[in-house]
C-alpha cells in the first residue's frame, strides 16, 4: 500500500528554494492514486514526486556523472542573441555540452553560435520546436559514453541571452536527484493566467492532484528517462503540458523551481490574437490527446474472458482514492480569454 506524506519547508539542493514532496503510487496503476500539492507560493519551489516506475535511472558508475548535462538551445533566426546564450550556458556548472539546433535560419545563427563555442546542427527547411527538440536530442544520444549515464537535458530557448546562466538550479535539481524533471519559475514574475495556461493548469491538476504555477514555461532540465517517457512529443505550445503529463504517467518526479531569469519573455505570453487562439488549440489537443491515450491503455488492462467468480469486498485503497478517470471530459472556457 503506497504511503503517502507531505513535507512543507525541507531544504533543498537548490538555494533560495524549498520543496514539497508527495510519495505516491503512478497514474493508472492498478492500486489507484493520491496525490497533493505542497509547499508556499511566492519564492518557494513546488513539486509532485510520484513513485518511481521500473524504468528509473542507473546509479551513477563514475562520480562525474553526478553533474554532467548538455544544454539543447533551439534557435530561428537569433542571430543578436545566440552567442550570448551559448556562453551563458556554457558557464553552467555541469554542463559540458552545448547543442544549438538551428532551425533553418535565414541569417548568421549558425556561424555565432559555432564561434561561441556550440556543437551546431542544421535543419534545411524550418521544422518547429517539437522537431528541433527530437533532433536534438537524438544528436546528445549519440555523444553520450557508452557505459556511462546519459546526460541530462537542458533546454533552452535561443533568445535568453546572459540570462540563460540563471537556469542553473535547473541542472542542480536533476543531477543532484531531486527530480526528474525541473521546470524553471522567473523569479520576482507573477504567475500567467492567461487561458492556455489556465488550460494547462487545470488538466495536471485534474490527472495527478497536484497544481503547476507555470506548465508552459519552456526553460526545464529532465533526465534522459523522462524525455524518452514524453516520447512522441507534442505539438506546438503544447509541448510543456504534454512533457509534464507524460512524465508523471510514467512514474517520474516533478519540480518547479525559481531561477533569476530576468525579464526574458515567456512563450505562453508572446504574439497577437491569432497566437493565443493557435497556442490555445495546441494546449487543448495535447491534452486532449493523452486523456484519449489513458482512455485506451485502461482499455487493455481490462479482462475480457475472466469467468465468473464470487463478489469480494471492495479494495479499501481503490475506495478511498480520489477519481482520476482519465475519461472525463474537461472543463474549459468556451471562448479563450487573452493571456496577460
Amino acid at each position: 500500500m503506497a504511503q503517502h506524506n507531505a513535507t512543507e519547508g525541507s531544504p533543498s539542493p537548490v538555494d533560495g528554494a524549498t520543496a514539497a514532496r508527495v510519495n505516491a503510487a503512478p497514474q493508472g496503476s492498478g492500486g489507484g492514486s493520491k496525490s497533493a500539492g505542497a509547499g508556499e507560493r511566492g519564492r518557494s519551489t513546488r513539486s509532485r514526486i510520484s513513485k518511481r516506475s521500473s524504468r528509473s535511472r542507473r546509479a551513477p558508475v563514475e562520480p562525474q556523472d553526478m553533474h554532467v548535462a548538455a544544454a539543447l538551445i533551439i534557435a530561428h533566426n537569433r542571430a543578436r542573441r545566440i552567442a550570448a546564450t551559448v556562453r551563458a550556458a556554457r558557464a553552467i556548472p555541469g554542463v559540458d555540452l552545448v547543442l544549438v539546433v538551428d532551425d533553418a535560419s535565414s541569417d548568421n545563427t549558425q556561424e555565432l553560435a559555432r564561434k561561441a563555442g556550440a556543437v551546431v546542427v542544421r535543419h534545411s527547411h524550418f521544422r518547429g520546436r517539437t522537431a528541433s527538440m527530437e533532433t536534438g536530442a537524438s544528436v546528445i544520444a549519440m555523444r553520450d559514453e557508452p557505459g556511462r549515464t546519459p546526460r541530462s537535458i537542458l533546454l533552452l530557448p535561443g533568445s535568453m541571452g546572459h540570462h540563460a546562466v540563471g537556469a542553473a538550479p535547473l541542472v542542480a535539481a536533476v543531477t543532484e536527484h531531486v527530480a526528474d524533471l525541473a521546470i524553471a519559475r522567473a523569479e520576482g514574475e507573477p504567475r500567467v493566467e492567461g487561458a492556455s495556461s489556465k488550460a494547462a493548469r487545470r488538466a495536471v491538476e485534474k490527472a495527478t492532484g497536484w497544481t503547476p504555477e507555470e506548465p508552459l514555461a519552456p526553460v526545464r532540465c529532465l533526465t534522459r528517462e523522462a524525455l524518452e517517457a514524453a516520447m512522441p512529443l507534442a505539438r506546438g505550445s503544447g509541448l510543456e503540458v504534454g512533457m509534464i503529463l507524460d512524465v508523471l504517467h510514467a512514474g517520474f518526479t516533478v519540480t518547479e523551481v525559481e531561477c533569476p531569469l530576468g525579464h526574458v519573455p515567456r512563450s505562453s505570453t508572446e504574439g497577437g490574437g491569432a497566437a493565443k487562439l493557435q497556442r490555445y488549440r495546441d494546449v487543448m489537443l495535447a491534452i486532449s490527446t493523452r486523456r484519449v491515450r489513458g482512455t485506451l491503455s485502461s482499455i487493455g488492462r481490462t479482462p475480457v474472458d475472466t469467468p465468473p467468480g464470487p463478489v469480494s469486498e471492495p479494495d479499501p485503497i481503490r475506495a478511498s482514492a480520489p477519481d482520476t478517470d482519465p475519461t472525463e471530459p474537461a472543463t474549459t472556457d468556451p471562448q479563450p480569454k487573452d493571456d496577460q
